[in-house]
Parts: structure tokens; sequence; C-alpha cells
């Protein structure tokens, strides 16, 4: 274990650049080299809240063992392939990359240099994640929502590649089976992109999931359910509580002999320090990729599979007529 701070630097001094900038900045294994943005206000104000020095890409690149990469997720593969050519270990948010091309290209530099590259799947960390994990064999079902108020930062993506692929992520992980068909229909409501995509996806183990992703809800809700042959848990992430439906435990069930019902709650811990840390063991330790490139392109590939569902479920539509009249309901906004 090396006892030496990992020189880490930022680009992408947003919201949630910011964020990572103050965890690197407060942690013991890490020191922030320098901060990189586009916009040279964000990266002055990130930079004097942290006290490391606002420099351009190449400059930040001399000065760091590796790079934490929080820009629009159009430049994540640029950014990232810059870092990574430079020989520095990558952190990058989610999605991964834009596109599979991408993913793969930034997988293929990583591997060839044996440089660490996790992705940004901050549910992964919460400790939500970590009570389902206890609680959950293999399921047959799950049924998941994420929804919350219209915000305009994150909407160079749809809702699926802003939120979805939080779950979309979790169920991958969770029912470990390819995904073999997918059914979505969403719309555009307060931004040029959907804002609003249910998806029904069908696994090759003939395992389901229901999906439901908003950004234009009036108010948060954060949900999954998840149905085996043993029971069913069901999960409220913002009340931070778990309810376990199963066979001979709990108290009894009413109407359904031989099943009890037992509710836990969690208290949450700090996903986004948690997942610095996995990541700077990995570079400086050696630990095994919390969140590796190819779980990064799982999920890509899945919220490209409901991004071409929806996109096939609106061509039908347009064909049949129903759109117009929805857009017309909408008051023009598809």
């Amino acid at each position: 274990m090396s006892t030496r701070p990992l020189r880490v630097g930022l680009a992408g001094a947003g919201h949630f650049g910011r964020y990572h900038a103050k965890k690197l900045a407060a942690s013991p294994r890490a020191e922030l080299t320098g901060v990189h943005d586009r916009d040279p206000d964000h990266a002055a104000r990130v930079a004097a809240e942290t006290g490391a020095p606002s420099l351009g890409l190449a400059e930040l690149l001399a000065v760091c063992d590796a790079l934490i990469v929080a820009v629009p997720a159009a430049a994540h593969h640029a950014i990232a392939a810059a870092a990574l050519q430079a020989g520095r270990h990558v952190f990058v948010e989610k999605p991964i990359a834009a596109t599979l091309a991408e993913a793969d290209a930034l997988a293929a530099l990583a591997a060839e240099r044996a440089l660490v590259l996790q992705v940004g799947h901050l549910e992964r960390f919460s400790a939500g994640h970590g009570a389902i994990r206890e609680r959950v064999g293999t399921p047959l079902y799950i049924e998941a929502s994420r929804m919350g108020p219209f915000k305009p930062r994150g909407t160079d993506v749809s809702v699926v590649l802003d939120l979805m692929i939080h779950d979309l992520d979790l169920i991958l992980e969770l029912v470990g089976s390819p995904i073999a068909a997918v059914e979505a229909v969403g719309a555009p409501i307060a931004s040029p992109l959907c804002d609003i995509v249910n998806a029904r996806l069908r696994f090759a183990s003939g395992a389901v999931a229901t999906v439901t992703a908003s950004r234009v809800a009036p108010q948060v809700e954060r949900r999954m359910r998840l149905f085996g042959a043993q029971g069913c848990v069901s999960v409220d992430f913002v009340a931070r509580t778990l309810t376990t439906t199963t066979r001979g435990r709990g108290d009894p069930v009413a109407g359904l002999p031989g099943f009890g019902v037992e509710t836990a709650a969690w208290v949450e811990h700090d996903a986004l320090e948690a997942e610095q840390a996995a990541f700077i063991a990995a570079v400086l330790d050696g630990a095994p990729v919390a969140v590796d490139a190819a779980a990064g392109r799982r999920a890509l590939a899945a919220a490209l599979l409901v991004e071409a569902a929806v996109n096939e479920a609106g061509e039908r539509m347009r064909a049949s007529g129903l759109l117009h009249d929805l857009d017309h309901r909408l008051g023009g906004g598809l």
C-alpha cells in the first residue's frame, strides 16, 4: 500500500465537478493538483475554493498522476483519451462515453498502458445498494423509478443517459444476464431531448425489468422493487427504507401463509467519498477497479438500446398519427 498521496487533476468544474474537487482537496490520500474547465470562470471559482491552480489541460496533465473527468458527456472520450495517452489514470463520470466505439477506444487505451479506468456510477457506492445486495439473490422481475424536478443542467443528454442509466447499471449487475429485448416510450417536455422515459427490458435469463425515469416530476422519487423465488424486496431510496417479504421470516403476512415481512433502514454514507477512495485504492494499492470500463460499457449499451427503442416507438406513433395528437395535447413540446 502506497503512503504517498495521489496527484489528481480535475477536468470539468461544473456542478458535479465542484463536488469532486472539494472531496479531493479534503482526501488524506490525494492531492488536487489543478482544475481545468473550458469556462475559465468556472475553473477559477473552484480553484479558489480548493486552493488548487486553474490550468490548461496540457498543463494539468503534466502535474498529475490521475485525472477525474467531469465534463459534459460529449467530451468524455476526448478528455479521457488525452489523459490515457499521456499515461494518466482516469476516473470518468457516467456515461463512460457518448458511443460504444468511444467506450471501446478508452478501454483499449487503458488496457494497452496498464492504467486504471474507473467509471462514475455513484449508486454502486451507496449504502442503499449495499443493503439490497445483502438481501437479494438473482431477481426475476424488477420495477424501478427515478424521478425529480426539472433542472437545466444535464440536459445535454436525454433522461436515459442523465438519470435512468443509474438504475440500468444496478439492474445489469443484479440480473447478471444480457439484454434480449427492449421496448420503450418517451417524450421531451422541458428540453429538446426526452425528459421522461419508460422502458421494459427482457433479459436472456428470462428476467424482466420495468424502468421509469423523469426529470420533470413535481418531487423526487427513487424506488425499486425486486421479485424473486423467495419473495420481494421493496426499496425507497429517499426514505432510506427497505421492506423484505420472504418465506419463514418476519411478521406474518395476512393472506400469504408462510411469508413474513421485515422492515429495515440504513444510514447513508458519503458515496462520492467512497467512490473516490475506491479509485485511489485501485491506483495506489492495485485494488480491483470497482466499476471498470466493461461495466461502464454495459450501462451505456443498455441506455443506447433504450434510446433506440424510444425512437422506434416515436416513429410508429408518427406513422399512426398518435404523436401529432399527443404533441397537440402537450402544447407543441414534441
